[in-house]
């Protein structure tokens, strides 16, 4: 009894994390972690009962085992030795060569429904998100529509840091002067936690996003909300939130600068007029 109620902490653990995924792109990642886990368990359970099995047959007290001092090699030991890890090693790859194509981070999902874009840009120490089609943007917390496709543009304002959900899957990287493509989807209305899985500096602790998945018209709705109450987000407004800082609370704007998303990636997140502007 104590050994189970041993295992209930670390179980509840798996609920927020990507044991427990709310995505497709989080689900096919999960399956490919459990298939992996048991192809190795193939080998190691195996192993570790040999080993344990040898130990006890081979024991002082047993007479009965027999030794052979002198065996060097045996060709059926030896083959049966190396084409199981040979075995071993082509399920892996084949799950990673077929995961790697199917689950590409730029690879749209198909779906009925139009995808939603969002611009990220990474800051000293919190997360800006930018919604082109709505004209939007918020910091610290990433609105979505459920059961609607999430295209993702991604860059840095800074240094190079990394985008996760855990649960809607798929961790990566947004550098300064690049941007990289993600395509997500959660599946259900919920809460998820969002975080920085790349250590940038002082704040890099407290750089964590909450993404609130809604119902489509929910979504609609709280976007011509922000569109109608939130401040703009101006060059002198992203100067000012581009400055070092850290936990910062959650903030919507209901208008964006045109274009300040290719601004910040052409200049490699420093913006001189904004810089100017800043001052």
């Amino acid at each position: 009894m104590s050994i189970l109620l041993a295992w209930v902490p670390l179980l509840s653990a798996c609920s927020n994390g990507v044991l427990d995924p709310h995505g497709p792109i989080g689900g096919a990642e999960r399956a490919i972690l459990i298939d992996a886990t048991v192809i190795m368990l193939a080998v190691v359970v195996p192993i570790i009962g040999g080993t344990l099995a040898i130990a006890w047959w081979y024991r002082a007290g047993n007479r009965k085992a027999r030794r052979l001092p002198q065996w060097s090699y045996s060709g059926q030991i030896e083959f049966v030795v190396w084409s199981i890890p040979a075995l071993i090693v082509l399920f892996l790859g084949g799950i990673d060569w077929l995961g790697s194509h199917d689950l590409d981070p730029a690879r749209p999902i198909q779906s009925k429904l139009a995808p939603i874009d969002i611009e990220v840009v990474s800051l000293d120490w919190k997360w800006l998100f930018i919604y082109p089609d709505e004209e939007i943007a918020t910091v610290n917390r990433l609105v979505i529509p459920a059961g609607t496709p999430l295209r993702f543009r991604l860059t840095s304002a800074t240094v190079m840091n990394s985008f996760f959900v855990p649960q809607l899957g798929s961790q990566i990287y947004a550098m300064a002067g690049m941007t990289t493509r993600l395509n997500l989807q959660a599946d259900r209305p919920g809460s998820y936690q969002g975080l920085s899985a790349q250590f940038s500096g002082a704040g890099f602790s407290d750089m964590r996003f909450e993404v609130v998945a809604l119902p489509l018209q929910a979504f609609q709705k709280w976007a011509g909300e922000t569109r109608a109450r939130g401040r703009s987000l101006n060059p002198k407004e992203y100067a000012s939130l581009a400055r070092p800082s850290q936990a910062d609370p959650p903030v919507t704007f209901g208008s964006v600068s045109a274009g300040l998303f290719e601004e910040i990636v052409a200049s490699r997140g420093v913006l001189p007029h904004i810089a100017q502007e800043g001052q």
